[in-house]
């Protein structure tokens, strides 16, 4: 297992995951779905200032469930890529360096993310309960009014994942088994 601190310090720290490589997630990471994409794409058309740092960043596609007492989150788990290919483009040029989430990405997706060295991760559908035990704190950063589609901080320890795009445009999806 290769292990990778978000946000990015360096990039060779990326440079080395090869598709398919399993890989543990520390650090903190920024959660966004479809509507929180769309709002980002709106700041950034009206050329206002994203209210979140992507520089580095790692963007999980995934809308917390309401914890349950005792808990720090509910069910975090991952929801489909592909319909935040179109809304992640715009992103790119704010120093995103990975997403994460289920299933596979558009050809469009994984040519930019050779051109911007993203990589993209897979993590386990499904699996949202078991995923909460890796978020060890939670905080809201932006867009509150959207509920669990807002854009949450989580701070995370050895978050289980695999690489599904590396930054050379190897797709996961498309190898030759």
């Amino acid at each position: 297992m290769k292990k990778i601190i978000f946000p990015l310090r360096k990039e060779k720290d990326i440079e080395k995951l090869k598709i398919g490589d399993e890989v543990f997630i520390s650090g903190t990471i920024l959660t966004a779905r479809d509507l929180a994409h769309k709002k980002l794409v709106e700041i950034i058309k009206k050329r206002e200032k994203l209210p979140v740092n992507l520089k580095g960043a790692l963007l999980y596609y995934t809308g917390p469930s309401p914890k349950p007492e005792g808990k720090i989150i509910g069910s975090i788990g991952p929801t489909t890529s592909k319909r935040m290919d179109k809304l992640t483009i715009p992103l790119l040029k704010f120093g995103l360096k990975a997403t994460m989430g289920k299933g596979e990405r558009s050809n469009q997706i994984v040519n930019l993310f050779k051109k911007y060295k993203v990589v993209y991760f897979i993590t386990y559908g499904g699996c949202g309960a078991y995923l909460s035990q890796f978020v060890k704190d939670i905080k809201i950063l932006s867009f509150e009014e959207l509920g669990p589609e807002a854009i949450y901080q989580l701070f995370v320890e050895n978050f289980p994942a695999i690489v599904g795009i590396d930054i050379y445009g190897n797709d996961f999806f498309k190898r030759k088994v």
